[in-house]
């Protein structure tokens, strides 16, 4: 398998001879309202794709969506991709989805196959609180050996997940993303760590950072804190092979 970043939680997973794209967000740098209670003002994405989005899609052989915020699915997202392209997403998704036009959408409950490809569904806590309850609910996946986490702090789920799969390879959307009130709704750098000491033989992929204004650790942050162990903090465009 073969993944690739391309900003926030956007990868391209290739995995037997398929391209998946995982949580679009495909819209140009600032296109989108500063997110609501956060203090800078600043317009998402904070920065480009590395690549332009009308010729991703030319290769892309399926979707999959942990969920449905701007930030993983956005209008241009929307607007660009086949109406007929294979999506997958979680269950209770999927009217939301249809109504934008989309035809072939297989929700997840529990797992499924599709090309030969295995694709199991997991469960995260958006948050704490109040604030996580008002996240809604949010999904992982787990693709062969690889355990994509979605957007969700360190917590049973997640520990569930590792004990039932023993993944190789974790990817963990990270920066600590906050509002003005609250804890932090993705993981942050105490919250990779708690990963880390529970999946030490897995190599941790740290994305989601420095795209969303809500944002609060930075990959220089990340890389700091964690300069011995496996954990890869890749730029916006890097390739991982696993």
């Amino acid at each position: 398998m073969k993944l690739q970043l391309l900003r926030n939680a956007t990868q391209v997973l290739t995995v037997n001879d398929k391209q998946i794209l995982i949580d679009p967000m495909l819209g140009p740098k600032g296109a989108y309202d500063t997110i609501i209670m956060t203090d800078n003002g600043l317009r998402n994405p904070l920065v480009d794709l590395p690549v332009d989005p009308q010729e991703l899609i030319k290769d892309i052989d399926a979707v999959l969506l942990t969920h449905l915020h701007n930030d993983h699915w956005d209008p241009v997202a929307r607007e660009l991709l086949p109406k007929a392209i294979p999506l997958f997403c979680q269950a209770g998704d999927e009217d939301k989805i249809r109504e934008a036009g989309f035809t072939n959408i297989t929700p997840i409950e529990n797992n499924i196959t599709w090309q030969g490809i295995s694709i199991s569904r997991t469960s995260g806590q958006h948050g704490t609180g109040e604030i996580g309850a008002l996240m809604g609910k949010v999904s992982g996946y787990v693709i062969n050996d690889l355990y994509i986490a979605g957007d969700t702090i360190w917590c049973s789920d997640v520990q569930n997940a590792i004990d039932q799969y023993q993944p190789k390879h974790i990817v963990l959307n990270g920066g600590a993303a906050q509002f003005v009130k609250g804890d932090p709704i993705v993981m942050s750098i105490d919250d990779i760590r708690k990963v880390s000491a529970y999946a030490p033989a897995a190599t941790l992929i740290i994305v989601h950072l420095e795209a969303v204004n809500h944002s609060r650790q930075s990959r220089e942050q990340i890389k700091a804190a964690f300069p011995n162990q496996k954990v890869w903090v890749p730029d916006d465009g890097d390739f991982f092979y696993i």
